[in-house]
């Protein structure tokens, strides 16, 4: 979805066309993933990064077109909301000093696009607390056919309002722009066939514990209200389950609901089998390894976790990481990668089907819920622990994991000494915005003009006074 299309229109037939599409594609992507050789090469990290902006007072500021074209720079594009961007990080390899890498770029992009805002900034958070109900109409939808086909393509198949019920918030909303309400920090791992299927859920086991510790949204429309509140914000505003899709398990926002027993194939079976397209974009011209109806199909389906299947170079997956919010600063984004990375790396040296998905699943959303404070299991420890505790008890795998892969102790050790100084002070993001709203007398533009000033210093949310 990170193209235009040509259009925002289209036909039942071309949507039938579509679906005929993604089946014969399902079965060309599993001869690909069959076969020898396929998808080796190092092991590659990469990101997204998505940003708000925001004017001088830290009200959402919807000028994404002016910015992206100001700054001519390919790793900018739109995203969702006018007043949303997103920045693609410049892969790299894991091996080395991958996060000292990935820290300086992030530095440098985000304040390259603060700059390019005249009258105001960019701001890597997960929820913009100065948001209000007036940000979400439909005018506030970048300009582009591929956000207003995604409109029209969900409308088709939900014909409710789409309901956000989150603690004491309860709001009816006709169309996806809520979805904008959300910024990310998306990583992304490569991966051989033969081994997705240990990293994928080694990441979602993994993701638990992590995500406890790199809360930075608890603020909506003037409430407080989870640690983590993209994660119940998302799966809520963009789930096309009706009154006539009621019995389909997972949303199209979801945790899944089972570890993956073979490969990459049976989550892309999943999605063809039991998600309706919503954008039946039918390319004119492919050759057939690039499957390109089926990678359109995937990219409307948001599982925390998904694969992708990238047919640059000959080919390869990769597991892409999409529950962390982004921010606070680039040295805490830069951690937060080394963290999940290591303890995912870690993890997919063990077989995990014995232990219940169940828990992993309800690991992910108690961290998304309190955070630090929330009781989670592990696998060969009895009984709940609470995440500060678990979280520190994890760091010496997630460096073992990454030392194994190449990265240098000094940088693995300099990211995850950032993880463990924020766990044991229970600083993280959302502490810091809930502290500072009490310490400004609710005072939420406030909030963001102070956040906005220590994101772009660089150092660590920890630290921050």
């Amino acid at each position: 979805m990170g193209r235009d299309l040509a259009k925002e229109r289209f036909t039942e037939a071309e949507y039938v066309r579509f679906g005929e599409r993604i089946q014969e594609q399902l079965g060309v992507l599993r001869k690909l993933l069959d076969t020898p050789g396929f998808g080796q090469g190092p092991v590659t990290i990469g990101a997204e990064l998505e940003l708000f902006l925001i004017d001088e007072e830290g009200r959402p500021l919807p000028r994404n077109s002016e910015v992206r074209d100001s700054l001519d720079d390919p790793r900018v594009v739109l995203e969702l909301g006018r007043y949303n961007i997103e920045v693609n990080l410049t892969p790299t390899l894991l091996a080395g000093r991958p996060f000292e890498a990935l820290a300086a770029e992030v530095q440098e992009t985000i304040v390259k696009v603060d700059r390019a805002v005249e009258g105001g900034g960019a701001l890597p958070i997960g929820i913009l607390p100065t948001l209000d109900t007036e940000d979400f109409t439909l005018g506030a939808m970048s300009d582009q056919n591929r956000f207003r086909a995604l409109s029209r393509g969900f409308r088709r198949l939900r014909l409710e309002p789409f309901l956000v019920k989150i603690g004491d918030l309860e709001l009816s909303v006709e169309d996806v722009i809520l979805e904008s309400a959300n910024t990310s920090w998306q990583v992304h791992i490569r991966t051989p066939p033969e081994r997705f299927a240990r990293l994928f859920n080694a990441a979602q086991l993994a993701i638990g514990p992590v995500l406890a510790a790199c809360g930075n949204s608890p603020c909506f429309l003037g409430r407080e209200l989870w640690e983590e509140t993209r994660i119940a914000l998302m799966e809520e505003a963009v789930d096309d389950r009706d009154v006539q899709r009621r019995e389909r398990r997972d949303g199209r926002v979801t945790f899944g609901s089972d570890w993956v027993r073979e490969g990459a194939h049976e989550l892309f079976e999943r999605y063809v089998r039991d998600y309706d397209p919503i954008v039946p974009d039918l390319a004119e011209e492919a050759r057939p390894y690039e499957v390109p109806e089926l990678r359109l199909h995937q990219s409307t389906i948001w599982q925390w976790n998904r694969p992708v299947y990238d047919p640059a170079d000959g080919g390869h997956l990769r597991v892409e990481m999409r529950a962390l919010p982004a921010g606070p600063s680039c040295a805490d984004m830069a951690a937060n990668t080394a963290f999940l990375l290591g303890l995912t790396l870690s993890q997919a040296e063990r077989d995990l089907t014995g232990y219940r998905f169940a828990q992993a699943y309800q690991n992910f959303y108690r961290a998304a819920m309190d955070g630090l404070g929330a009781r989670l299991s592990w696998p060969g420890r009895e009984g709940d622990h609470e995440a500060a505790e678990l979280v520190l008890y994890l760091l010496p795998e997630a460096r073992e994991g990454l030392l194994k892969a190449g990265v240098t102790p000094s940088d693995a050790d300099r990211a995850l000494g950032v993880i463990a100084e924020r766990t044991r002070l229970r600083r993280t993001g959302s502490v810091w915005q809930r502290e500072a709203l009490a310490r400004f007398g609710g005072d939420r533009r406030r909030l963001v003009r102070r956040y906005r000033e220590l994101a772009l210093s660089g150092m660590p949310v920890h630290l921050w006074t």
